[in-house]
């Protein structure tokens, strides 16, 4: 448990050494952010900036309708994904505990960040509101989802150069997976 703090630490000092008071927009250049990702690791942007296009995606929470369809949508996906030479990673305000719950759940194949305090909502601009719980039964097991805060659902796509190339602030959660390989088409 101390290590899992000591990395939570060390993730939000990296996401506030980075934020910037203004929001993303197209033509932005992304700023290095990480975060604790499903496994409790460490996940980087700079890691994959210059190597791959980079699908950034907010959404609500774990394990409810639309954030689980839109999941599904680019885990179904992730070969058209693959060969548009693009990753996705998700991010909510959910516990890295519950995040590791929902890619269990749904059999996701991307990594999703842990948001807790908000850094990496504010440093791209999506708005964030109170958080919640909720319960749900995986594998026979009752669990409950715990996230300090609620982001909107909103979607980046930054190219490998780094810079934003596009952002919706009202992404339909079905059809986001389409728009954004429609994005990554036209700019090969």
């Amino acid at each position: 448990m101390k290590k899992l703090l000591q990395r939570i630490a060390i993730a939000a000092m990296t996401v506030t050494a980075s934020l910037t008071s203004a929001a993303l927009d197209v033509g932005s250049e992304l700023p290095n952010f990480a975060a604790n990702d499903d496994t409790g690791e460490i996940w980087t942007a700079s890691n994959y900036i210059g190597k791959k296009n980079l699908v950034v995606y907010f959404y609500p929470a774990a394990m409810t309708g639309g954030c689980t369809a839109q999941a599904c949508s680019y885990r179904d996906f992730s070969t058209n994904l693959d060969e548009a030479d693009a990753i996705v990673v998700g991010v909510s305000g959910d516990s890295v505990k519950g995040l590791s719950l929902f890619k269990e759940a749904h059999n996701l194949n991307f990594p999703l960040l842990s948001d807790p305090n908000g850094s990496i909502a504010q440093l791209f601009g999506v708005p964030t509101r109170a958080g919640g719980s909720l319960e749900r039964e995986i594998n026979g097991d009752m669990h409950t989802f715990f996230r300090n805060l609620t982001t909107s659902r909103w979607t980046f796509v930054i190219g490998k150069d780094g810079k934003v190339i596009y952002k919706n602030e009202e992404v339909n959660a079905r059809e986001d997976t389409a728009t954004v390989l429609e994005v990554l088409k036209q700019h090969r």
